[in-house]
């Protein structure tokens, strides 16, 4: 839209056609030059040049009036009309790295998130739409990396891009950069592509030192001056020259205790001046030098810090959690100040456009009277309700209201602005899509595409995988029953329920994480540095801070449970209790919290699975007609086949047998006879046994999927899984009582089973093919099932699928054996069904040889759990005593089993499905193993050509969306 190169009025201005004459603009003809959309501010012959690229004639740009809720993007409001002028070829320009921006006009826009950082890009754009945004400029990420790559110095020309840059932001505020009598002071930000609320520096303030501070005064008053001169102080110490901000809050409590004061605004203008001689201290105590008075050497150091902050140990860290990689590096935001703590008339805020944890279309956020707008974020004083603004500043909350509603309809999403007000006078600050809770993402989806914002298309694309998983994360299971044991209620940042034991510090949290132990994160508040300790509790609760807190946004982005600012707590650090009122709760102790509420619970209260309902079935009945590739589901039990198809799923798509003979006592007492016996005899007056048992629970899951097809795998694994646990004196105890068999032929037994590598041993096909009665046995149970529920019915589709075969002769061998029994068993029962055979593809030969396979089979079905085990030659049990090592090293980008190798693994799938339907062109194929359920493996395998996925009963609504996603 900035490549118009359009200045648009004030949006809510817009009420009669007019016309507007434009800037010039800059378009260069090299696609690696960074001169897109300069706008050239001059008048012009129509064949000016712009240095670097072409420029566009005069156009004219008309508005039109539009209805409140209608539309307010450039391409509703306004016809252009523009003739391009043809001129020569331009002369190469070296790489731009700072775009410059203000109200009406841009040299970004938002489609440059890579090179500008989402802020600057969403900067850029709201200048370009006529919002007021202060003038800046931002570095490019591409600076960042040149930084990185350059030992830390910033590239050769890049300074004086910024002060040419820092000339036109002068000369649009009248005001200047170290001059007493016109000061001008700079907020310095950082941005990377992708937000990462709190882990890279900021800096406001900047710019001025004694002689700007004693100008300032005269102009706006002693104790906003000094106000800002400390915090400047405080913040510059802490983030460009690394001293604790510890050092500097010291000073402070200690002033007001020496003046008798609760709060930071009763320090008086005389207070202030003295805790800045203080501040001023802190940098000679601390760094044994003076700080810097110089403006432009402030700024230069500030730069520096934001590029140094992209490789900070808590970004990092971040990153390595959300898995964020690819990016060049942060932008920097360099911006004219606007003050919130100018008295009463100012203020500063946060808000989203719609509620994050609810959808809810109503303006949710927080506003401070007299304050920055760190103050909000940081979580430093907590924040009050946007009614206040409305209340002590209507025209300027009217005026915000309405920006709301002109970025909403631009961006076509729900968005996240930092605002200030200056004596009445509204800024915006800063814009980027909101991050939201699972429930909030759906309905925000579902309700715009009922405003007519977006289309169903746009609005799959707006709820991401992970918002599902967050929707089937567990709630209480009564929340009516734990009332008595509430002890505490604070906000309700995030929602969720979250049980867990407390513990006091990140790095404790990460601990226990590792040890299976679900902990409780407490904090006074958090900070960046928490991340890890976040990311691994089940739960946050802060004493401090609001709902747009660290905490809570952080814990909403992750889907985790969080309550924040719940003042009734008191948080000892060091002797590790947390108190409420008369409890002292020690580490360990065990702690509900009820995001959705806000409520603190004693005990370990029971947790209950989430339903589908409402506005995520209308949302996912458009990714079910837009996706092509199905997804099943894996379900044991004919109550997780319920569970599946409740959630949507098309079909079983893999159901283990081995699962039902661990159901009961009665059960894995007769495996174990089975396992035993001697003789093929004794081994079937055992599996005779069995069968009832088997076919009971198919019965259940034929009926469950009624005219679904339902996948059922033949006994997988090696046979000493089902023996008991324990010595080898107490295993041969125990099964000499329950089969009957003497001590003596128990040893025996256990001595053959015992296997080297049982994971490659005496597992899958090879233990149908020899004991073929036991392949026998699970295939009459399949067909007796499917007979009967087809007689009640029931519309029965099943599939039998042989497990780890490497041959086309191992299939063929158990396929042969189960089609006789089909035979046999529709002779006596009279009735006949179709059926399937096919096999699962693990092993890597399997995939190279899948041609001659499929002449065997019906379907193939791969199970990628196994087969990332044999080609990595990983084994899954100690795969963690080297993974962590592995991924911290860059070694591997992700956990191999939770997300498909797609260089690798996924090229053996390729080839097989390619393989496979070269030699029968219906092949059915899918996959079933842990893969199925994560969105980007979902992606590979529909990009693939699978039939299906199919994966855990609650992340099939996941794998339903990604299927989705993947068409789009």
């Amino acid at each position: 839209m900035s490549s118009i190169g359009t200045m648009l009025r004030y949006a809510s201005d817009v009420c009669t056609p007019r016309v507007f004459k434009v800037a010039a603009v800059c378009r260069t003809s090299d696609a690696g030059d960074r001169c897109i959309g300069h706008a050239i501010q001059s008048d012009f012959a129509p064949s000016a040049r712009c240095k670097g690229g072409s420029v566009r004639s005069m156009s004219e740009v008309h508005f039109y009036p539009k209805a409140r809720r209608s539309q307010p993007s450039h391409e509703s409001l306004m016809r252009v009309r523009a003739v391009t002028t043809p001129v020569s070829s331009p002369a190469v320009t070296t790489k731009k790295r700072v775009f410059t921006f203000g109200k009406g006009r841009s040299e970004g826009n938002k489609s440059m998130k890579s090179l500008l950082g989402g802020k600057g890009a969403n900067l850029a754009e709201m200048a370009s739409i006529g919002l007021s945004v202060p003038p800046g400029l931002t570095i490019s990420t591409e600076a960042c990396q040149e930084y990185q790559q350059n030992s830390k110095q910033l590239p050769g020309d890049l300074w004086d891009e910024v002060l040419e840059g820092l000339k036109i932001i002068e000369q649009e505020m009248g005001s200047y950069l170290g001059d007493p009598s016109k000061p001008l002071l700079l907020s310095v930000r950082s941005g990377a592509a992708i937000s990462m609320p709190g882990m890279m520096d900021t800096v406001l303030n900047l710019g001025l030192n004694d002689d700007v501070v004693a100008g300032l005064a005269a102009k706006s008053g002693e104790r906003f001056a000094y106000d800002s001169y400390r915090r400047f102080l405080d913040m510059f110490g802490d983030v460009v020259m690394g001293i604790s901000h510890s050092l500097f809050e010291e000073k402070l409590e200690q002033l007001k205790e020496t003046k008798g004061l609760k709060l930071d605004t009763e320090l008086t203008a005389s207070d202030l001046k003295e805790l800045v001689a203080e501040y001023k201290n802190v940098y000679l105590e601390a760094k044994g030098k003076d700080f810097p008075s110089d403006p432009k050497k402030q700024l230069k150091l500030a730069v520096q810090a934001v590029f140094d902050s992209w490789d900070s140990p808590r970004a990092i860290k971040y990153r390595s959690i959300n898995q964020i990689t690819g990016l060049k590096g942060t932008a920097v935001n360099i911006q004219s100040m606007v003050f919130g703590n100018m008295g009463n008339t100012s203020g500063t805020g946060v808000l989203f456009t719609r509620n994050p944890s609810t959808g809810e279309a109503k303006l949710y956020g927080e506003f401070l009277i007299n304050a920055q707008g760190e103050d909000v974020v940081a979580g430093i004083r907590t924040p009050e309700d946007l009614t206040t603004m409305k209340n002590c500043m209507p025209d300027a909350y009217k005026e915000l209201v309405e920006n709301c509603e002109i970025l909403e309809r631009h961006y076509k999403d729900m968005m996240d602005i930092e605002f200030t007000v200056q004596e009445n006078r509204l800024w915006m600050l800063q814009c980027r899509a909101g991050k939201r809770t699972g429930k909030g993402a759906v309905k925000i989806a579902v309700d715009m595409v009922q405003e007519g914002i977006v289309d169903n298309r746009s609005a799959i694309k707006m709820v991401e995988p992970q918002h599902l998983d967050q929707l089937l994360h567990p709630q209480f299971e009564d929340p009516s029953a734990y009332k008595d044991h509430v002890i505490a209620v604070g906000l309700p940042a995030s929602p969720g329920a979250a049980v867990g034991q407390v513990v006091f510090s990140a790095d404790d949290a990460e601990t226990w994480h590792a040890q299976g132990k679900s902990a409780i994160l407490v904090r006074t508040e958090t900070s960046p540095e928490d991340v890890g300790g976040m990311h691994a509790a089940a739960g946050i609760l802060t004493a401090r801070g609001g709902m747009t807190s660290h905490a809570a946004v952080v814990a909403r982005g992750w889907g985790k449970c969080c309550v924040s600012g719940c003042s009734e707590i008191r948080v000892n650090d060091v002797d590790k209790v947390l108190i409420v009122a008369s409890h002292v709760i020690k580490e360990g102790e065990w702690l509900s919290l009820n995001g959705s509420t806000g409520e603190v619970i004693l005990g370990k209260q029971p947790l209950s699975p989430p339903a589908l309902s409402g506005d995520l079935e209308t949302f996912m009945s458009w990714a079910d007609e837009i996706r092509r590739l199905k997804v099943m589901a894996n379900a044991d039990t004919p109550e997780d086949a319920l569970t599946a198809r409740n959630n949507g799923a098309q079909g079983i798509g893999l159901c283990r047998t081995e699962h039902m003979f661990f159901a009961s006592d009665e059960r894995i007492k007769t495996v174990r006879k089975m396992i035993m016996a001697v003789t093929p005899e004794q081994r079937k007056v055992a599996l005779d046994q069995l069968l009832p048992y088997q076919r009971s629970d198919f019965e259940g899951i034929f009926r469950a999927m009624d005219g679904l097809p339902v996948t059922i795998r033949l006994l997988d694994p090696p046979l000493h899984e089902f023996l008991p646990e324990g010595d080898l004196d107490h295993i041969v105890s125990e099964l000499t009582t329950e089969t009957g068999v003497t001590e003596d032929e128990v040893f025996s037994r256990i001595e053959k089973l015992s296997e080297v590598n049982p994971m490659l041993g005496f597992r899958g096909c090879r233990l149908g093919i020899s004991y073929p009665e036991l392949t026998e046995m699970q295939a009459r149970a399949i067909f007796q099932a499917a007979i009967t529920m087809t007689n009640q019915g029931v519309k029965v589709l099943p599939e039998i699928m042989v497990p780890l075969v490497g041959t086309p002769q191992e299939l063929g061998h158990q396929a042969s054996l189960i089609h006789s029994v089909a035979k046999k068993v529709f002779t006596e029962m009279g009735s006949s069904i179709a059926y399937k055979v096919g096999t699962m593809i693990e092993i890597p030969r399997a995939a190279l040889i899948a041609d001659e396979i499929a002449k065997e089979a019906d379907f193939f079905s791969f199970g990628t759990n196994d087969l990332t085990q044999m080609t990595f030659g990983y084994s899954r049990d100690d795969v963690g005593k080297f993974l962590p090592t592995y991924l911290s090293k860059g070694i591997l980008q992700s956990d191999p089993f939770e997300v498909l190798d797609q260089k690798g693994v996924g090229q053996l799938i390729k080839l097989a499905t390619e393989r496979g339907r070269k030699a029968k062109p219906h092949l059915k194929v899918g996959i079933c193993g842990e893969h199925g359920g994560e969105p980007s493996s979902v992606a590979f395998f529909a990009e693939a050509g699978l039939d299906y996925v199919s994966c855990s009963p609650f992340r099939v609504p996941i794998a339903r969306l990604a299927a989705a996603q993947v068409v789009i």
